[in-house]
């Protein structure tokens, strides 16, 4: 649960003040397409992702009445291609009473296979979810358990709760997961204020057993939230397994998830690297609070993030999730690094939601303002690869407003080899000053660099050669600012573009 990155941005005073002012003026020209979105009131962090009966299952937290952060309750939709989104009702709302309201806060949902807990009926597994109870008026924050027995459409809480309680009032988001060489279950929980990662083992859910504590290590100077252990395939090969360890934190200029690379035996982890080393998941100033599926078909492990509105109101929604990535490591100069594409399951379904023709070209010279190419609706997906060994720098202008100089600008810096997004030209009244340029560190490959651009209306999502950086961010044009153009400072060459128009109406 974000709690520390919505107060300090002051999301919940700044939604409260303009819906107490005046109407909410409905957005549609910044409804996602293709991300996720509830249809109507607040999303913040995905929570309790699980795969199961050939769909992805995708909770989330939500206020079910108000189209601001409050009466926290975790809402619910699943789909077969994380394109398409069945909505369904609230799974678990806050729980009201005459001495105590319980939000539901993140958390995460197991198939307990072997019904270790007891909670299956009629031979069936259960659905158990494992989330943070925050008890406001108690100024507590403890882990409790539900159960469901119909797919996951409802829970019941479990009439022992809380499961661990330390009456602490920031600790918080369990992520849990089964481990088969210890036949356990592994908690991750954060101690907010420490900077720790907390692990507990249990062998039936309800009774945990304190295993270690990892931290404090990167980045420290908030507190940590959202923390998750997943086992990732290391350049390809399924039998070279290193453990990674997810942990958000508000960074110094916004959302800041950060990762740990290393080994786990069941009770500890170990980072392989220094102590102080930060390793950055995204470079952009909106992706936060991720967890994954772990249990996705092909042994895929997909992340998902919540992408931070900032400053900007819409309606009659507020948040988003980000475009799932999968996930890898891969061996460089500078150790193993994060690997994160679109998810397979997304891109092989682009041509089932693309309007009209697939645009594809080749061998495209640009020097200056380049081909001009169709955006309107800003609901697209490119892929391009450049050549920029005679370029200082090369990419994207869109949401260009024609007769003014309002766009956003991406693509590569070679002088100073940077994957950029650069939103000065159009976002000055969203963002702070020193987001208005983001920025990756990336080297191109013999002269050559490929670029991922994913503008879905509101959110802009840029890959860096296939997977090595991502940036991620939310940007607000106008209803008629859908330009799109190549552009270079030099003679750059698109070796090859193809372009997906994802604009499926409202």
């Amino acid at each position: 649960m974000n709690k520390i990155k919505l107060l300090s941005l002051g999301l919940i005073s700044l939604a409260g003040n303009v819906f107490a002012q005046e109407k909410a003026v409905p957005t549609p020209h910044w409804r996602p397409a293709y991300h996720f979105t509830p249809p109507a009131n607040w999303t913040n962090d995905p929570n309790g992702l699980v795969f199961l009966n050939g769909e992805f299952n995708l909770y989330y937290q939500h206020n079910p009445f108000e189209n601001k952060w409050g009466h926290m309750s975790w809402g619910h939709a699943t789909s077969k291609d994380l394109i398409a989104w069945k909505h369904l009702p609230v799974a678990i709302p806050e729980v009201i009473t005459k001495d105590t309201t319980t939000w539901i806060y993140s958390g995460s949902v197991v198939l307990d296979k072997s019904n270790t807990s007891g909670f299956g009926i009629n031979g069936k597994p259960p659905l158990v979810a494992i989330f943070t109870a925050d008890q406001p008026k108690q100024k507590k924050e403890s882990q409790f358990i539900a159960y469901s027995n119909d797919g996951g459409l409802s829970y019941k809480q479990y009439s022992h709760n809380p499961v661990i309680d330390l009456n602490m009032h920031d600790f918080r988001d369990p992520n849990v997961f089964w481990y088969q060489p210890t036949q356990q279950w592994i908690m991750t929980v954060s101690m907010v204020d420490d900077h720790m990662v907390r692990f507990y083992g249990s062998k039936n859910l309800k009774d945990w057993n304190k295993l270690s504590d990892f931290g404090p290590a990167g980045f420290t100077k908030n507190g940590w939230e959202c923390p998750s252990l997943l086992p990732l395939v290391v350049d390809g090969n399924p039998d070279n397994i290193k453990w990674v360890l997810f942990v958000s934190s508000g960074g110094e200029h916004g959302p800041l998830i950060q990762y740990f690379v290393g080994d786990f035996d069941g009770i500890t982890f170990k980072s392989v690297n220094e102590t102080n080393k930060v390793l950055k998941v995204d470079y952009g100033d909106a992706f936060y609070a991720a967890i994954a599926w772990r249990d996705a078909p092909e042994n895929k492990k997909i992340l998902l993030g919540w992408l931070q509105n900032g400053r900007q109101e819409t309606y009659p929604w507020k948040g988003q999730m980000s475009i799932p990535h999968d996930l890898s490591l891969k061996t460089t100069g500078d150790g193993l690094v994060l690997n994160q594409l679109p998810s397979v399951f997304v891109t092989r379904a682009l041509h089932k939601y693309a309007t009209g023709k697939v645009i594809e070209k080749t061998n495209i010279d640009i020097n200056g303002a380049g081909l001009k190419l169709p955006g309107n609706g800003n609901a697209y997906w490119i892929d391009a690869e450049f050549d920029i060994r005679n370029a200082r720098k090369a990419g994207f202008n869109v949401v260009g407003k024609a007769g003014t100089d309002k766009k956003v600008t991406l693509g590569y810096d070679a002088e100073k080899q940077l994957l950029f997004v650069d939103c000065t030209g159009s976002e000055k009244d969203n963002k702070s000053p020193e987001n208005l340029i983001q920025t990756a560190p990336m080297k191109a490959i013999n002269g050559i660099v490929k670029v991922k651009v994913l503008l879905d209306r509101s959110s802009l999502e840029v890959f860096g050669n296939d997977g090595e950086k991502v940036i991620s961010t939310m940007i607000y044009p106008d209803k008629d600012a859908t330009g799109l153009a190549l552009f270079s400072e030099g003679a750059a060459v698109v070796k090859s573009l193809k372009m997906w128009n994802l604009n499926r109406g409202e």
